[in-house]
């Protein structure tokens, strides 16, 4: 700025000489220009070191220096961290929980939409299909009629077949049941022939109705067979419950005839004896598939043993 105003008094005392006779006005022109640009100087350098020492808009500001360690203001922060982590960990616990929570209730809410859907077809099943013989294809046209039928529409398709399984096998397990009550009513040995049986069943009003003879014989041999298990199994019982045969009955036997004779005299007033009085042969075999037995476990302990498994060989 010093300089801008010595130039300045030089051109105002050299007047109009020099320059290519430049006149007055030119050369207070040229000053004041000198001036102005001095001047704008000085202000862009001071307006620029007082941003300096301010601080520019906008600028980061230096960071702060954290606490020193073991000071109060680090004792301070400390615990506040701690503090946040906790809020923080324990806010996540409680989105677990309810989000668990919220599952589990979806999941009650849907099995008791299932369970309610399940009733209802069922429902419709013991309405509309009473004949233990039904294809599930025939079943179906008769179910889908029902307005009751969308009642269960959360059921997939093999849960409906599933159910129409169950609900036909229940109907031709009663209906079995029902033949063989008849059967032990009419008094039908296990040796009766299937023809004579047939003709008496015709006569029943009573007798269940099946799609064909066929069906209806095939449950009739197992009636005969199941009821023939159960003899064997009676009689076996009735052995075991007799006391005058032990582990010595088999050598007795095998000495003399007498002995399996006193044995079956024995029996044979028991119901469970004469119950095999058609099979002889396989009653015998009975018998002696049970000495046997009782001859390879040898005699039972004393009352007093102390080892009540133990045999003596």
């Amino acid at each position: 700025m010093g300089e801008a105003l010595t130039r300045r008094g030089r051109l105002r005392r050299g007047g109009g000489g020099g320059g290519g006779g430049a006149g007055p006005g030119a050369l207070w022109a040229s000053s004041d220009m000198l001036w102005g640009r001095g001047t704008f100087a000085v202000q862009r350098r001071a307006a620029a070191e007082g941003a300096g020492a301010e601080g520019e808009p906008g600028a980061e500001a230096p960071a702060a220096e954290p606490p020193e360690e073991g000071s109060p203001g680090a004792a301070a922060r400390e615990r506040e961290l701690r503090a946040q982590a906790s809020i923080k960990e324990r806010e996540r616990e409680v989105q677990r929980a309810l989000a668990t929570s919220l599952r589990d209730r979806d999941k009650e809410r849907e099995y008791h939409k299932r369970d309610e859907a399940v009733q209802h077809f069922n429902a419709l099943l013991a309405d509309l299909v009473r004949n233990p013989d039904l294809t599930w294809r025939e079943a179906k046209k008769q179910l889908k009629k029902d307005h009751r039928y969308k009642l269960a529409e959360l059921l997939t398709k093999d849960d409906k077949e599933r159910l129409f399984g169950g609900h036909t096998g229940s109907l031709a397990a009663r209906r079995r049941d029902k033949l063989r009550a008849l059967l032990a009513e009419m008094g039908v040995s296990c040796t009766a022939r299937w023809k004579d049986v047939r003709d008496q069943l015709q006569q029943q009003p009573a007798a269940p109705a099946y799609a064909s003879a066929a069906q209806m014989e095939r449950e009739f041999r197992d009636y005969q067979r199941d009821k023939q298990t159960a003899a064997r199994a009676a009689l076996r019982q009735l052995l075991m419950e007799s006391r005058s045969i032990t582990h010595r009955s088999l050598a007795a036997v095998r000495e003399s005839g007498a002995a399996l004779q006193a044995i079956q005299d024995s029996l044979q007033h028991d119901a469970r004896y004469t119950a095999l009085e058609h099979a002889p042969d396989e009653r015998l075999q009975c018998i002696m598939a049970y000495l046997e037995e009782l001859h390879k476990k040898g005699p039972p302990p004393p009352p007093t043993a102390s080892e009540p498994s133990r045999r003596t060989k």
